[in-house]
């Protein structure tokens, strides 16, 4: 059994005068200003190689490491700071004799706080360094003084990130030195960083030593070393995804940026869940169709998305859109306006996510629409003005970091076990249409333009997941079903509704003055299904200024047989051809799906006989 060593007790004290600081950092930034400020209070700064030559031009007066430990630097730099002038001052405890005669006897002045970050490995192996650079950029000196001032946070201060600085120097300012409290709290992310800094050099020795064979992969997986990830809080939430789940909270993966600034209001867990998915979907769509895309997201699934393809004469009708509102659309607007009325219904309170700039336009939008939030690259001014006034200024309004690049890796903790997968970062694309499996006849453009639509909204979909597209926006989404061909009836239903609201009788509902714009949705929905109560078709009747003649079924049927041009999407293969039975009942004609079914022949020969031309992309797109 190891030896456990006893605590070495010294002077209890709370607030810590800085006399002497070491500072060697690497990210260099705000460095001047708390080295100026540090300066000012009388403190030594004791510096090495690059920082202190920074300090210096700032017309900082520095001592070199080499000239205090009076011992050069050597070995191309790797021996700076590993002397016992450098740990012993900043492990000596205060006030305990022994310490105190050691020191005093070894010439080891105290130091009192270390400020550094760490040799940037990561970002190395990142530049795609080769091996032998990877390993020189190992920091041994780094952790080394990080550690020992850790160790004695009773007495020393460890600081490793600029965006701790402003809170040292309001200390001191305060206090005259730093708080127990706050070395406690330095002390505990410092290990964090030593912790997650360690894992990232092992987890890179192990991905080196296992490239060599698939076999030798999957032997890695259970010799790999253990993995460290490290959270720096954000932000509290209110609760998590459900009100008695408290605590809650935002976290980022150490030194790593959130991918969103929050502009205006408090957002809660699910709407960052809705945002985080909802602009990864604009943002392929954006790439892959070189258009303004929107996506309109609800409980972590897409209620509808679109690109900027002009509305028809009869969707402006339907969509409640003049002639002169249609012509005062951009292309972010019309995207947006498009995603919202692909499943109005489910759209209410939704979650909105744009490619590019939201402008007045668009922001006029969303003002008049039941809405929680949005996420964008940006705002015009007068865009950002609108949404801060939406919801009595609770709008949440999310700016998306145009330079954010998310982990290659992503982890998920459930019942005690952690989950880690390679992100699906394919972006579908026409080159994933090249493979029509059909004779039946050439795919226009357009359907390849709905094919990518379809299959990059059903990517962030809840699985098993199926979308029906037209011009450039989604028509039925179905989301979560255990049954593919139950997800094809779900998102039918919803083209059948989103189609019949273009039927006349529809267009000709008249409404009673005073009905709110939602009511209007609602009651043109519950008109095309026809399946009243008794009491809840006498307060649907009261809204209309003359009662509507029923919309029949074989009205329904009818104006169903005019629908064409349809594309579907599956996020993997159709195990039978059922779905495809089912989808030729909403002028379906072109289906984007994985292949890979040993049913293939059979489902391929139903689209022949609908008149369906199919593309095996070859990728699967399951969501969970």
């Amino acid at each position: 059994m190891a030896h456990i060593l006893s605590a070495v007790s010294g002077t209890e004290t709370d607030i810590v005068p800085i006399t002497r600081a070491l500072i060697s950092v690497s990210d260099k930034t705000d460095i001047v200003k708390l080295g100026t400020f540090l300066s000012s209070k009388n403190v030594e700064l004791l510096s090495t190689g690059g920082t202190a030559k920074k300090l210096r031009d700032a017309g900082l007066t520095v001592i070199d490491v080499s000239e205090y430990t009076q011992s050069p630097e050597c070995l191309d730099g790797r021996v700076k700071t590993l002397h016992p002038k450098v740990h012993g001052g900043l492990l000596g405890v205060r006030g305990n004799p022994k310490h105190e005669e050691d020191m005093k006897k070894l010439g080891i002045g105290k130091i009192d706080m270390t400020i550094l970050n760490l040799y940037p490995f990561e970002q190395t192996v990142k530049s795609g360094a080769v091996f032998e650079q990877c390993i020189e950029n190992i920091d041994i000196g780094g952790p080394s003084m990080l550690r020992s001032t850790a160790k004695n946070h009773n007495y020393t201060t460890i600081v490793t990130s600029p965006d701790q600085y402003q809170e040292v120097m309001d200390a001191i300012e305060a206090k005259g030195g730093t708080t127990l409290e706050l070395r406690r709290k330095f002390a505990a992310r410092a290990f964090a960083l030593s912790a997650s800094y360690d894992s990232a050099i092992s987890s890179y020795f192990a991905d080196q030593l296992n490239a060599e064979s698939a076999s030798v992969q999957q032997q890695a997986v259970v010799s790999a070393p253990v993995t460290a990830r490290i959270y720096k809080p954000e932000f509290p939430l209110k609760y998590g995804c459900n009100p008695h789940q408290k605590p809650a909270k935002i976290s980022s993966i150490l030194n790593t940026p959130l991918p969103f600034e929050i502009l205006n209001g408090v957002p809660g867990y699910i709407n960052l869940l809705d945002a985080a998915n909802a602009y990864q979907l604009v943002k392929e769509l954006r790439i892959a169709t070189d258009l303004p895309a929107a996506s309109s997201f609800k409980h972590v699934s897409p209620a509808g998305a679109a690109v900027a393809v002009p509305l028809t004469q009869l969707e402006c009708q339907a969509y409640e859109v003049t002639e002169e509102q249609n012509k005062a659309l951009t292309p972010v607007a019309l995207a947006y306006l498009k995603a919202r009325n692909a499943d109005p219904m489910c759209s209410f309170g939704d979650f909105a996510a744009v490619s590019d700039i939201v402008d007045e336009a668009t922001a006029k939008i969303l003002k008049k629409e039941v809405s929680d939030g949005i996420v964008a690259p940006g705002y015009t001014k007068e865009a950002l003005e609108i949404l801060k006034t939406k919801k009595g200024g609770r709008f949440i309004v999310l700016e998306a970091k145009k330079d954010f690049e998310p982990p290659t890796m992503e982890y998920r903790e459930v019942y005690g076990m952690t989950f880690s997968q390679k992100r699906n970062d394919t972006v579908i694309t026409k080159d994933h249409m090249v493979k029509n499996v059909t004779t039946s006849k050439p795919i226009p453009d357009s359907a390849i333009r709905d094919m990518i639509v379809a299959s990059i909204c059903i990517k962030y979909t809840q699985s098993n997941s199926v979308g029906f597209a037209k011009d450039g926006m989604m028509v039925g989404v179905g989301a979560g079903q255990q049954s593919r061909v139950d997800c094809v009836k779900l998102a039918g239903r919803k083209v059948k509704t989103w189609y019949l609201r273009q039927h006349p009788k529809v267009l000709g509902l008249k409404f009673k003055a005073g009905v709110k714009r939602q009511e209007r949705v609602n009651a043109r929905v519950r008109y095309i299904e026809g399946d009243f109560t008794k009491e809840e078709r006498l307060r649907w009747e009261a809204q209309f200024e003359e009662i509507p003649e029923d919309l029949t079924q074989q009205e329904k049927d009818a104006f169903m047989e005019t629908s064409e041009k349809v594309t579907i999407s599956s996020d993997a293969f159709f195990p039978f051809r059922d779905s495809i039975d089912f989808a030729s009942k909403f002028g379906v004609e072109y289906v984007a799906q994985p292949g890979g079914s040993v049913q293939d022949e059979q489902v391929t020969k139903a689209c022949e006989e609908y008149g369906m031309s199919q593309c095996h992309t070859g990728v699967r797109l399951f969501h969970h």
